[in-house]
């Protein structure tokens, strides 16, 4: 019997033969509004993303840096809501769009009922969830539930995790595993760092799901180190550090999606030279 593909599976089944990365942004559902994160969401599509990462913004936010906690900050402040993102990406048209990932907190999801937000997040067309503060053994659970749902459950492996936690992740992930490229919070740095290179090695012997770095992955010249030993690239503050400027009234919603929708662009082209 053969056994299909999920969505974000695929994406990398597509890239890998090729030498290519899959090029994943992050941005924040409801910054600046829902309607215009819709935009957002269509214009990274278009300029080549292989799969994108939608934040549901929250007031405690486990691993984010200054940029993409504030960006949380301004989508709460729209009143933003599970049912009214879910409602904003059910109105997409999926099949122009690339595999959606949910960066979630399990807060979220628990206090939303977990039943009902795997249901809702199918039936809106997400394709997985990232959840940063799941622990090893809710995972257990949450992860049949997720693929009888036909969704991938999205674990972060962070350089300071310990061997026994790697194995629990590496069992309990499927689609990808998010590998943070440094100790700390999300943002942009001026180069990736080598003791992130033997890690991915390490994992490479480990286990044949995907590899994505994310952390600290901002620039086009990140991506060459990441050749070879990781599958894809998520590149999040240095796309919401635009939306910033849209805050600060510099710019026009406008401008400012051309300026992500061109930056989105040079990276895509850069993960996928062969």
């Amino acid at each position: 019997m053969t056994q299909t593909c999920s969505r974000i599976e695929a994406v990398f089944r597509e890239r890998g033969p090729k030498g290519q990365l899959a090029f994943m942004p992050f941005i924040a559902a409801g910054d600046p509004d829902l309607p215009r994160t819709g935009e957002l969401l269509k214009a990274l599509a278009g300029a080549g993303a292989d799969l994108i990462e939608l934040g549901f913004p929250y007031s405690d936010p486990i691993a984010d840096g200054p940029v993409i906690q504030a960006s949380y900050t301004r989508a709460l402040a729209q009143k933003t809501t599970v049912d009214g993102i879910f409602e904003m990406v059910g109105s997409l048209k999926q099949e122009s769009m690339p595999p959606l990932v949910a960066m979630v907190s399990y807060a979220i999801i628990f206090r939303h009922g977990t039943d009902r937000f795997i249901e809702q997040a199918s039936q809106a067309g997400f394709s997985g969830f990232i959840v940063p503060d799941l622990p090893s053994e809710e995972a257990s659970e949450l992860a049949p539930q997720m693929q009888a749902a036909g969704l991938d459950l999205i674990q972060l492996l962070a350089p300071t995790t310990t061997a026994q936690r790697t194995e629990s992740i590496v069992a309990h992930s499927s689609g990808f595993i998010y590998c943070i490229a440094v100790s700390g919070t999300t943002g942009e740095r001026d180069q990736v760092a080598g003791e992130l290179i033997e890690q991915l090695k390490s994992l490479k012997q480990k286990t044949k799901t995907p590899l994505a770095v994310g952390f600290g992955i901002g620039k086009p010249e990140h991506l060459d180190p990441l050749r070879g030993v990781a599958d894809g690239a998520i590149v999040g503050s240095a796309i919401v550090k635009h939306l910033q400027q849209l805050s600060d009234g510099g710019k026009s919603f406008e401008e400012t999606l051309q300026e992500i929708e061109a930056f989105a662009r040079s990276m895509a082209e850069a993960a996928h030279q062969e």
